[in-house]
């Protein structure tokens, strides 16, 4: 771990109370009465220890949005903070602000580690992608997204609440502060929020690229950047930006994609989503316009109009031919689709906020 000399300050009990990077900003503060956790607090977000009955999760504590910050209340299901067993299902993150759920379950993995708890399991109704990826913020698994998110429609239409047999194991990370959002810090610099934009190693839109003795955070389109967005120190100070992200001159800009290549693209759209929502996936596509537009640092989004899709992929893919455009569109589209249905499903709100 590359260490952000994070202070764990505990009371005379030994139980946590406040988690607090070099910079002096604090990550979490928590009150207890005895080994009852009273209040938890994160950045967007307050927990509340009392256990209530929530009509989707059973026993549940109830989240709140920070005092005068944005969001809606929701609930998680509940679990035994002084030494967590089982990672809890949260009935609505959707609802929080935007990155209030991390650092929750990143508490949820610190609390773990210090009470000795070598493996810990998801029990809840929405083992989703979001969810997975921001459990491996914070923990181990030998298991993959695909595995982890196997039979999640059928999990959320039977409001499941049984274990997944997968183990996941405590490995929190630390968080850093920055005058433009936070970093986190494991196994070196492996994620950074900067203005509102998340970046992470490995392959994706935001991306965290080495470059000598530091870390830039850029926008990638198309297989090849599009956008230097920041720099950083390998352990996590912010060296330069936040840079703006330019705005994209493509010819195509505003023109709709004609319907027999929008009915292509909800075919293949329809292969990349999760098989039960297939067919209303391909539905969804063919009813509604889609067009080029610019949006920043998004590759697809959708509005009152219809979908809509970064103009810049055309000018960086066309030249390899109609096909890898289209592969790329749908690649983009998929979650946008999935995120949409699954509301008008009325199986929950997105996990979106997971990510922050």
């Amino acid at each position: 771990m590359t260490g952000a000399d994070t202070r764990y300050i505990t009371d005379a009990a030994g139980r946590l109370t406040a988690i607090t990077d070099r910079g002096g900003a604090v990550h979490a503060a928590l009150t207890w009465e005895g080994d009852a956790l009273v209040t938890l607090e994160v950045p967007g977000a307050i927990l509340h220890g009392a256990v209530t009955e929530d009509p989707l999760l059973g026993r549940a504590h109830r989240i709140e949005p920070a005092t005068g910050g944005p969001g809606l209340p929701t609930t998680i299901s509940a679990i035994a903070w002084h030494r967590p067993t089982h990672i809890p299902a949260i009935a609505a993150p959707g609802r929080l602000a935007p990155g209030a759920a991390p650092p929750l379950m990143n508490a949820i993995a610190i609390l773990a580690a210090r009470a000795g708890v070598p493996a810990l399991r998801y029990a809840g109704a929405f083992p989703t992608a979001a969810l997975f990826r921001a459990l491996a913020r914070s923990f181990r698994t030998t298991a993959t997204e695909e595995e982890f998110t196997a039979g999640a429609l059928d999990r959320a239409l039977r409001r499941a609440t049984d274990e997944l047999p997968f183990v996941f194991t405590p490995a929190p990370h630390e968080r850093l502060a920055h005058a433009h959002g936070h970093v986190e810090l494991r196994d070196g610099l492996e994620r950074a929020v900067v203005a509102g934009l998340a970046f992470e190693r490995g392959e994706g839109t935001g991306r965290l690229y080495p470059e000598g003795e530091r870390v830039r955070a850029e926008l990638w389109f198309g297989d090849a950047p599009y956008a230097h967005i920041a720099s950083f120190a390998p352990t996590g100070e912010l060296l330069d930006g936040p840079h703006p992200v330019p705005a994209c001159t493509s010819p195509v800009l505003g023109q709709r994609f004609p319907p027999a290549l929008r009915d292509t693209l909800a075919d293949l759209i329809a292969e990349t989503v999760p098989a039960p929502l297939a067919a209303d996936a391909r539905t969804y596509v063919r009813a509604r316009p889609l067009r080029w537009a610019d949006l920043g640092a998004r590759a697809a989004g959708r509005d009152t109009e219809g979908l809509t899709v970064h103009a810049v992929l055309w000018d960086r893919l066309a030249p390899h031919g109609l096909a890898r455009v289209a592969l790329a569109l749908a690649e983009a589209l998929a979650p946008v689709v999935t995120a949409a249905l699954v509301a008008e499903l009325g199986v929950r709100p997105n996990f979106d906020n997971l990510r922050g």
